[in-house]
């Protein structure tokens, strides 16, 4: 089958972003063709006037549409597209030029209708956007799920960064309204249908957060509440290292408690925990500050992650109430 690639890139009032993540394409070292499709999410600041400024140099197409959440706008690019492999971006990213020939090399070496990328901190990213990336990505923290080499069957691709085939889109119907965690729920239930996924570890994209210490916080807090939903829809995915970072924060109450009481050994296992962070993050980063920095953003991880988990289980597993009804805000209404 010959590959017709489409960008479906959707947008929330950041016209920067657009620029910037459109400069980074006309900068792809590729002879290969492409359209790029941006869905403009019902935003007040459009990026209509940026959009155009680059329909000389890139294939575009430009829709807007009433505000209903990236999922949904996701679909609505799809079905718009003209290609037959879909390459799905959020509008904080930049893609480095080899980009494309990688995710082309890659499904042509070893098709599968899923496939997604990591995320990686680029040399002009702030010190904190750094910091976050390193907690985000490193294996001392997330174990690898976000991206740590090349697997096939089981890799479950995240929305800034991934691609699927017109086929599996058209046989799943795509993005659901839960968000975050459309993600993981449409590669299960892709898994369902027969479909393969895979993680392309070369085709990175720099993934350049907009971010503070209280948005990271909001962040991580929301991906921990769904994922016991998503546990509920299908229970054959959960594991039990899912709990960590809700018992992590847990442990580390009692080590302190304990601590008090003379006994110090369990608190110094914390401490070495955060020295081995800390070196992986100085050597990943060569910056003093950003490993400084890494270890409050693996607590705010931990903890926001931790409590939305264990909050989300209770009310939703244990006392088996409706989802939509106690987290709203985990669901888009279309």
């Amino acid at each position: 089958m010959q590959l017709r690639y489409s960008f479906i890139i959707p947008v929330y009032n950041r016209p920067e972003e657009t620029e910037e993540l459109l400069l980074s394409f006309v900068n792809l070292k590729t002879t290969l063709n492409f359209e790029i499709v941006i869905v403009e999410d019902g935003s007040t600041q459009t990026s209509e006037a940026v959009v155009n400024a680059f329909k000389d140099a890139l294939n575009i197409a430009y829709f807007f549409k009433e505000n209903s959440g990236p999922g949904d706008s996701r679909n609505f690019g799809m079905k718009h597209a003209k290609g037959n492999y879909f390459i799905i971006l959020d509008s904080d990213c930049v893609l480095p030029s080899n980009y494309l020939s990688e995710v082309d090399v890659s499904l042509n070496s070893e098709f599968v209708d899923c496939f997604g990328g990591p995320d990686a901190a680029d040399a002009s990213f702030t010190n904190l956007q750094k910091a976050i990336n390193f907690s985000m990505t490193s294996f001392i923290t997330t174990g690898g799920i976000r991206g740590s080499k090349n697997q096939i069957g089981k890799f479950q691709p995240r929305s800034f960064n991934m691609g699927l085939s017109k086929v599996a889109f058209e046989a799943s119907n795509g993005f659901g309204t839960i968000h975050p965690g459309e993600d993981p729920d449409l590669s299960i239930r892709l898994w369902a249908l027969g479909f393969q996924t895979k993680l392309i570890t070369e085709a990175f994209v720099y993934h350049k957060r907009r971010i503070s210490w209280a948005k990271f916080y909001k962040q991580v807090h929301k991906f921990g509440m769904v994922r016991p939903i998503l546990n509920t829809w299908h229970p054959h995915t959960a594991k039990i290292t899912y709990w960590f970072p809700t018992l992590f924060i847990l442990g580390l109450i009692v080590a302190i408690g304990a601590y008090i009481f003379q006994f110090k050994w369990l608190l110094m296992c914390y401490f070495m925990y955060f020295i081995v962070a800390f070196i992986l993050a100085l050597v990943q980063s060569k910056s003093l500050i950003v490993a400084i920095l890494a270890i409050p953003a693996i607590l705010i991880q931990f903890e926001g992650y931790g409590y939305g988990f264990l909050k989300s289980f209770v009310n939703v597993q244990l006392l088996k109430k409706d989802a939509k009804l106690v987290f709203p805000e985990l669901f888009f209404k279309l």
